[in-house]
């Protein structure tokens, strides 16, 4: 039997969900998405559980969407419905993470790229290793990181979000976590150790007041964060159709420079 493309481990009343696609850099599938939507929701049905924590196996976090099967969709007769089917997927998944009442906590060594990193900005709070980087190279390959800009905006503000979005620069971990990215900096050979004080800390709190808590958090500082997110993957969806993401999306896969680029 080959192994869960998602693995959800629970000890304690800590639900652990790893990312478990390391040979292609766990880089997201409809059907990984789809299996980890239905284990978010596994998680959320259970009172049990006080906390989440989201890794994944292998050097890199998540490298994205699997643009693979992005570029398989764009010649099928139908890619305007599957690509609005797949964006509306990631969609639900951000949300589910996001709204979900226990503290969620990302665990990140390495990259978290594209939609990757839209995982982590889900989440409650974000623990990175030293050697850890982030991007929004989406622009890039003639897409928009549409679903994943509310996200950002709500944890880093728009003038540092803009910066991101827009420069599709990789940037490190220490200017991460000066924009709000991720929250603490783990050493190698203290990392494991540093995240289970953390969880230590969190668990600390009775559970029906971290859930208020976070209720209360969102209502201060998520207004309107949900009609957002559903306009975001429409956007996302149509940037998908246009000559630019084909163009963009080969180049990326033939190892070449787009059209667009300056000679």
């Amino acid at each position: 039997m080959s192994d869960p493309l998602i693995r959800l481990d629970v000890t304690d009343g800590v639900a652990q969900l790893t990312l478990n696609r390391p040979d292609k850099r766990n880089a997201l599938t409809r059907e990984m998405l789809a299996d980890l939507l239905a284990r978010l929701k596994e998680v959320s049905s259970r009172p049990d559980l006080r906390c989440l924590v989201l890794t994944a196996s292998g050097p890199l976090f998540c490298a994205g969407m699997d643009l693979g099967q992005m570029q398989e969709a764009a010649g099928k007769p139908d890619a305007a419905q599957v690509w609005h089917a797949d964006t509306q997927l990631y969609h639900d998944v951000v949300k589910t993470l996001f709204d979900l009442p226990a503290p969620t906590l990302a665990v990140v060594r390495g990259g978290a790229i594209a939609g990757g990193l839209g995982l982590i900005l889900a989440c409650d709070i974000v623990v990175a290793g030293a050697l850890s980087n982030f991007a929004l190279p989406e622009p890039k390959r003639g897409i928009t990181a549409a679903v994943v800009t509310p996200l950002l905006v709500h944890r880093t503000g728009p003038g540092a979000a803009g910066y991101v979005l827009l420069s599709g620069a990789t940037i490190d971990v220490q200017e991460a976590q000066r924009m709000g990215i991720c929250h603490i900096i783990a050493d190698e050979d203290r990392f494991d150790m540093t995240v289970t004080d953390l969880l230590r800390s969190i668990l600390s709190g009775a559970p029906g007041a971290l859930a208020i808590t976070k209720k209360q958090l969102r209502a201060c500082g998520a207004a309107g964060f949900s009609a957002l997110l559903a306009q975001a993957a429409v956007v996302s969806a149509q940037a998908r159709e246009t000559p630019e993401a084909r163009e963009g999306l080969a180049a990326f896969l033939e190892r070449r420079q787009p059209g667009w680029c300056p000679k």
